[in-house]
């Protein structure tokens, strides 16, 4: 079995690179809006909201794996 922080490690980089593709749908949406073309930048700008919902949503459930394994400490 695999060591869990390698796995951690490893769904640490598919977010990332989920929320990179967020950025880059971001990007198109801003060079549409200069070039005053609303629904390509709205379509891109939707298409990055989903990218975020996504990343966002496993970042959430690493967190909440975590926390159920976490032993909190005063020390």
């Amino acid at each position: 079995m695999s060591d869990p922080r390698d796995i951690a490690a490893e769904r640490l980089e598919e977010i990332a690179a989920e929320l990179e593709r967020a950025a880059q749908h971001c990007r198109v949406a801003a060079q549409h809006y200069r070039e005053r073309n609303v629904p390509r930048a709205a379509a891109h700008a939707w298409a990055a909201q989903g990218h975020i919902h996504h990343g966002s949503g496993a970042l959430l459930e690493l967190a909440e794996e975590h926390a159920a394994r976490s032993i909190p400490s005063a020390g």
